[in-house]
């Protein structure tokens, strides 16, 4: 069975998802390296003499930061996983798609991990004013350029498109 061109490009269903899953895999390698140095960070931070002097509260967000990048480093590296385990089994569909849900949900992981180390480390060090201040503030940039204006974006795409 001979395949179509995709509409938009000269290209095959199949170099199309390649495409797709070459470009998915670029964007990855950005985000893991930035949730590997991150997570490699927090690793460090209990054997250091200080973190005896972090409040419950403070030990309450590094503990949970901790996991949001150990989840972020799961969810960037998954996609590697299943291309592996089903390589040369005529899946790259549905791995593309996979991948694509786990570079989501590790992009959310990884900005909440971030939004928390900010808050730890600038309650530590300032106060709680400056903790809310400064989380809070990565977190609202994080919300407008990761989430909100893409969304704005394929929303008019999706209007355009259906022709309203």
């Amino acid at each position: 069975m001979e395949e179509r061109p995709a509409p938009g490009r000269q290209e095959t269903e199949t170099e199309r998802l390649d495409r797709n899953f070459n470009e998915l895999l670029q964007e990855l390698r950005v985000s893991q390296t930035g949730v590997q140095i991150l997570f490699a960070f927090l690793l460090t931070l209990p054997f250091t003499q200080r973190f005896t002097e972090v409040s419950t509260f403070q030990k309450d967000v590094y503990f949970i930061t901790l996991l949001l990048a150990g989840c972020a480093s799961i969810l960037f590296i998954g996609p590697v996983s299943w291309h592996r385990v089903l390589f040369r089994r005529q899946e790259k569909r549905e791995i593309v798609v996979a991948a694509n849900l786990m570079a989501i949900g590790g992009l959310v992981c990884l900005s909440l991990a971030m939004v928390g180390v900010i808050l730890f480390i600038t309650d530590f060090l300032f106060s709680d004013t400056a903790a809310v201040i400064a989380s809070g503030s990565l977190g609202l940039a994080i919300v407008v350029l990761w989430y909100t204006l893409p969304l704005i974006r394929l929303m008019r795409i999706v209007r355009r498109d259906r022709g309203d």
